[in-house]
C-alpha cells in the first residue's frame, strides 16, 4: 500500500459485515472455550448476535458513506443489540471506535490508533473490577500496538496487521494470566471472539475473499457421524435439541428401549450404538428426563442442549432490522419495574409482586440492551427499576439505562431470589433513594441456590466435573457435585440456611420444567419434615436449565 492509503467508509463497512458473518460461522468454536460448566448464554453466541445487529444496520448505509457514518451506524446498532457481558464489551469497543472516527471522511493510521484507544478506555470503565487475561487484555494490547505502529507506518492496513498479531499474542498468553483458563487448557473465549473480528476485518481491508463457511450440523465423536436436519426447516414441536453420548456400563439393557422412551418424550430421535457407546439426538421439552434415562445405561459425556425456539427467534431478530425508535409510555405513576425472568411460574411471581413488564431471559438466553430498553419504555412510570436477575445481564441493563430517555435504576440482582426479595421490600410511599437502598439491602441478604447439570467436562474451582454431573450453586458459586437432584437440592438448602446462622425464616423452592410433580412433592415432604419451623413454600417455576431455584430469607 502507498503512503497515502486510507480506510474508506466502504472498506470499513465491508470489514464489519465480513466480521459479523465469520463470527456467526465460528461462534461454536468460541462457545466451546467457556470453562464454566453450567449451561449459559455463551460468549461466541452473544458476540455474534451483537455484531449481527451492526451488519443489519450497515445494509442500509451507502457504499459512498464516510468512514465516520459507517462507524456510527455500526456502533449504535451494537449498543442496542448487545447481549451478555461479552457483547456489551464488544459494543463499547466499537462505540469508542466510532468516537475516534467522528467527523472523518477516511481513516488513517493515527485515526485507527485513536479509535482503538478510546474504545479500550470505555470498555475498561464499564467493568467494576477488570481482570487481566480476558477480552479487555486482548483489546488493550492490540490498542497499544496500534499506537506504536502508527509511529512506524502511514499504511493503516499494515497497522491493522500489527494489531492482529498483537491480539493473537495476547490471546495466547491469557492462560498465564487466569489460572482457570490454564487448568482447563483453553484461551479466553471473549478474547478469541475479538481476534476473529480483527482478523476478518484485516482480510476485508486487504480485499481478500472470505473462506470460512458454515459447518454442517453433524453429530460425531470419531467413531460414528450422522447428519441432523437443520432445525430451521422443521416445525418445532419440542423445544430443546438434546444430544449426549453414553459410555455404556450396563450392556444387558436394550438400546431399543432407550429409543422407544425418547420417542415418547420427543421427536427427531437418532440413537447409534456399539459395544462401548450410545450416541443420542432428540428434540424434547424435557432434556433432563432424556439425560436421566441415559444414565440408566452408563455415564454421560458430550451433553448439549439448545433452545431451538430461542435460536429461531434470535436468527429472525438477527436478519430483521427495526429502525423504529421506541416511544416511552406517558407516566401514570412514580415507580415501575422491569424484571428479567424465564419460566411461566417465575414470570407470574414477578408480575404478582408488581413487575410492570417481563423480559424473557436468563442464563441461556441473555436479552439485548434493546429488549430491555423497549420493556422500560412500555412502563408508564417516571422512574423504572430494572431487575436483571443474572450477572451476565447486568451490563446490558446498564447499557439500556444509558440509551434511555427515561429515568432508570438498575438494581444489580444476580439471581431470581434476589430480584424477588428486592421487589418485596419496595414501599410505594417511600422516595427513590430509600427504596433503592432498602431493595438493594434486601437482595444482598437473601441466600440463593441453584441446582443444575454440568454441560461439559471441566476442572473448575477445585472440582473435577464430568458432563451430566448434578451441580449445586451457592450464591452463584459452585458448592458441590452430586448424582441425585433431590438430594442435592435438600443439601444445598441446608447449606444456605446455615449461612444465616439459625436466622433462616423462609424457604422458597421453584422447581423447573424438568422436575415432575412427584419429584417436587418428594423434596417438599423431606424439607417439611427435616427443616423444623422454617416456612417452606414450593412453586412450579417452569424454568429451563435449573432443576431447582432455592431462596432462603432471614427472619425480620
Amino acid at each position: 500500500m502507498g503512503d497515502d492509503f486510507v480506510i474508506s467508509g466502504k472498506m470499513l463497512k465491508d470489514a464489519l459485515i465480513s466480521a459479523a458473518l465469520t463470527l456467526s460461522e465460528m461462534k461454536k468454536q468460541v462457545d466451546e472455550l467457556n470453562v464454566y460448566p453450567v449451561p449459559d448464554g455463551d460468549t461466541g453466541t452473544n458476540m455474534s448476535l451483537t455484531l449481527a445487529n451492526a451488519m443489519n444496520a450497515l445494509s442500509s448505509v451507502s457504499d459512498e458513506a464516510d468512514v465516520s457514518e459507517v462507524a456510527s451506524a455500526a456502533a449504535s446498532a451494537m449498543l442496542r443489540g448487545a447481549r451478555g457481558n461479552s457483547g456489551v464489551i464488544t459494543s463499547l469497543l466499537f462505540r469508542g471506535f466510532s468516537k475516534g472516527l467522528a467527523g472523518k471522511k477516511e481513516a488513517g493510521c493515527d485515526d485507527m490508533a485513536n479509535a482503538l484507544e478510546i474504545g479500550v478506555e470505555a470498555a475498561y470503565k464499564s467493568v467494576m473490577k477488570p481482570a487481566e487475561g480476558t477480552i479487555l487484555t486482548v483489546a488493550r494490547v492490540a490498542s497499544e500496538k496500534a499506537r506504536e505502529s502508527s509511529f512506524m507506518t502511514n499504511d493503516p492496513v499494515s497497522l491493522w496487521n500489527d494489531v492482529c498479531i498483537a491480539a493473537e499474542d495476547a490471546l495466547a498468553k491469557t492462560p498465564e494470566q487466569l489460572p482457570i483458563l490454564k487448568k482447563a487448557g483453553v484461551v479466553d473465549a471473549g478474547g478469541k471472539g475479538l481476534v476473529i473480528i480483527f482478523n476478518e476485518m484485516l482480510r476485508a481491508f486487504r480485499g481478500e475473499p472470505r473462506t470460512v463457511s458454515a459447518e454442517p450440523k453433524v453429530v460425531s465423536d470419531g467413531k460414528y457421524s450422522f447428519s441432523v436436519e437443520d432445525d430451521e426447516t422443521l416445525e418445532i414441536t419440542f423445544g430443546y435439541c438434546t444430544e449426549f453420548i453414553v459410555n455404556v456400563t450396563d450392556t444387558a439393557k436394550k438400546t431399543a428401549e432407550l429409543r422407544e422412551y425418547l420417542e415418547s418424550i420427543g421427536d427427531c430421535v437418532v440413537v447409534v450404538d456399539d459395544e462401548d457407546i450410545i450416541k443420542v439426538h432428540v428434540h424434547t421439552d424435557h432434556p433432563g428426563l432424556a439425560f436421566e434415562k441415559g444414565l440408566e445405561y452408563g455415564s454421560l459425556c458430550n451433553m448439549k442442549v439448545d433452545n431451538m425456539r430461542l435460536q429461531r427467534e434470535k436468527k429472525a431478530a438477527a436478519v430483521k432490522v427495526s429502525n423504529e425508535k421506541p416511544v416511552p409510555a406517558a407516566p401514570e405513576k412514580q415507580f415501575g419495574f422491569v424484571a428479567v425472568a424465564n419460566g411461566s411460574g417465575i414470570e407470574a411471581m414477578f408480575t404478582d409482586l408488581g413487575a410492570d413488564a417481563i423480559v424473557r431471559g436468563g442464563q441461556t438466553m441473555n436479552p439485548s440492551a434493546d429488549d430491555i430498553l423497549r420493556a422500560v419504555y412500555s412502563v408508564p412510570a417516571e422512574t423504572v427499576f430494572i431487575l436483571p436477575n443474572n450477572k451476565n445481564i447486568i451490563m446490558a441493563a446498564e447499557q439500556a439505562m444509558k440509551l434511555s430517555e427515561k429515568t432508570i435504576c438498575v438494581l444489580r440482582t444476580t439471581s431470581v431470589p434476589q430480584g424477588m426479595s428486592a421487589m418485596m421490600n419496595f414501599d410505594p410511599d417511600s422516595d427513590f433513594d430509600t427504596n433503592r437502598m432498602n431493595m438493594t439491602l434486601a437482595a444482598e441478604k437473601v441466600q440463593s441456590g441453584l441446582v443444575t447439570f454440568a454441560a461439559r467436562d471441566s476442572s473448575f474451582s477445585g472440582h473435577e466435573i464430568k458432563s451430566g454431573d448434578i451441580l449445586a450453586l451457592e450464591n452463584g458459586r459452585l458448592s458441590f457435585i452430586d448424582r441425585d437432584v433431590t438430594r442435592a437440592a435438600y443439601k444445598l438448602t441446608r447449606k444456605l440456611m446455615k449461612n444465616l446462622k439459625k436466622n433462616a425464616g423462609f424457604v422458597t423452592v421453584m422447581y423447573g420444567a424438568d422436575v415432575s410433580e412427584d419429584k417436587a412433592a418428594e423434596l417438599e415432604n423431606i424439607m417439611r419434615s427435616k427443616l423444623g419451623s422454617v416456612d417452606v413454600n414450593f412453586v412450579r417455576g417452569g424454568q429451563p436449565v435449573y432443576y431447582y431455584i432455592v431462596s432462603v430469607e432471614p427472619n425480620g
